[in-house]
């Protein structure tokens, strides 16, 4: 194995639209939609060869460590999954089951549970690192199914696709969902129509990192049940991701905004708990200060919320959800998406 240091980052995402049709069974009965764009922030990974014999993994945001000899396939252990998931996927499928001697570290820009994809952004990096170690041809439809894979399947963690295409291609893409196979669009818009976006847009952050696990569980019942209100909830969710692509590419602002309204009313009707009394206070804060519209990213429950405002009252808006409980950001896009290199 290389002496190199391999390393990687991957951006974090807000999903504009369309989330939680790119989810099973939905996607695989009616197909999913769904806008989302990467962020300035990112998740990191650094991988270590070691001299000792020893597997370490780090995950320095929740301060969780485990070190011990090295083997093939780790145990999966708490605040630690997906180090260990990604780790026996690559020596079990691209080692030939040879365990390498590593240290693993991560680190994220925000919490997990956030709602801007922060755990498949993390999955990401380590596949990404581990493609650098060992010099894997991944193309990017590769790393980002593998990734989901890791996550979905080698540890039946709940959830979607978008976040993990996301985190692999970033920029701003519209993206569809047919069962197994995925398309990424990248979308291309005016530097002008994205510096209106990036001056219209406001995050806040709940301070709630929640679990998204029993939201999706229960949408995914929902569409086993055919529960009528839900399935026509995430149908109109579906639409909404195309009415504001095509409010993106057209520049079309008030649409968007609307969009973004109509898609949050039928977002908090696919599963109890997407919204909740202190969401709603939040909403309400921001909608008086100024803002025209707003959503949850992610799930739902907590984590991130967005807000679009006219960039006149965005300092208005900003002050008056400050006053809350939480925190508030201003958003950048990135157009890369995950990448690695190597440190001698």
């Amino acid at each position: 194995m290389s002496r190199f240091i391999a390393r990687s980052r991957a951006p974090l995402r807000l999903g504009l639209a369309g989330g939680g049709t790119d989810v099973p069974p939905y996607s695989d009965r009616y197909g999913g939609l769904a806008l989302n764009v990467t962020i300035g922030k990112f998740a990191y990974a650094s991988i270590v060869p070691r001299d000792d014999a020893k597997i370490e993994l780090v995950a320095s945001d929740n301060k969780a460590r485990w070190i011990g000899e090295v083997r093939s396939e780790l145990p999966v252990m708490d605040g630690l999954a997906l180090h260990a998931g990604v780790y026996n996927r690559i020596v079990r499928q691209f080692n030939g089951g040879h365990p390498l001697a590593v240290s693993v570290t991560t680190h994220s820009e925000t919490p997990p549970g956030s709602g801007l994809g922060s755990s498949s952004t993390i999955v990401v990096a380590l596949v990404r690192a581990f493609c650098e170690l060992l010099s894997l041809p991944l193309g990017e439809y590769d790393v980002a199914q593998l990734a989901h894979d890791i996550e979905r399947v080698d540890l039946a963690l709940a959830g979607g696709k978008q976040d993990q295409y996301a985190a692999t291609f970033g920029g701003l893409n519209f993206m569809e969902f047919y069962g197994d196979r995925v398309i990424v669009n990248p979308l291309r818009i005016k530097q002008d129509t994205k510096a209106e976006l990036e001056a219209s847009l406001v995050l806040y952050y709940t301070g709630v990192s929640r679990e998204s696990a029993n939201i999706i569980k229960e949408q995914s019942a929902n569409v086993v049940s055919n529960v009528t209100d839900a399935v026509a909830a995430l149908h109109e969710v579906k639409e909404e991701a195309t009415r504001m692509k095509e409010a993106v590419l057209k520049a079309d602002f008030t649409g968007f905004a609307n969009s973004m309204r109509d898609s949050w009313d039928a977002k908090k009707r696919m599963a109890k708990n997407i919204s909740n009394s202190s969401i709603d206070h939040v909403y309400g804060i921001a909608l008086a200060a100024g803002a025209k519209a707003g959503k949850v990213s992610g799930a739902g429950g907590g984590g991130f919320m967005m807000f679009f405002v006219d960039p006149i009252h965005r300092s208005r808006v900003m002050q008056a959800l400050q006053g809350c409980n939480g925190e508030v950001y201003s958003c950048t896009f990135t157009d890369v998406g995950a990448h690695s290199w190597r440190v001698m």
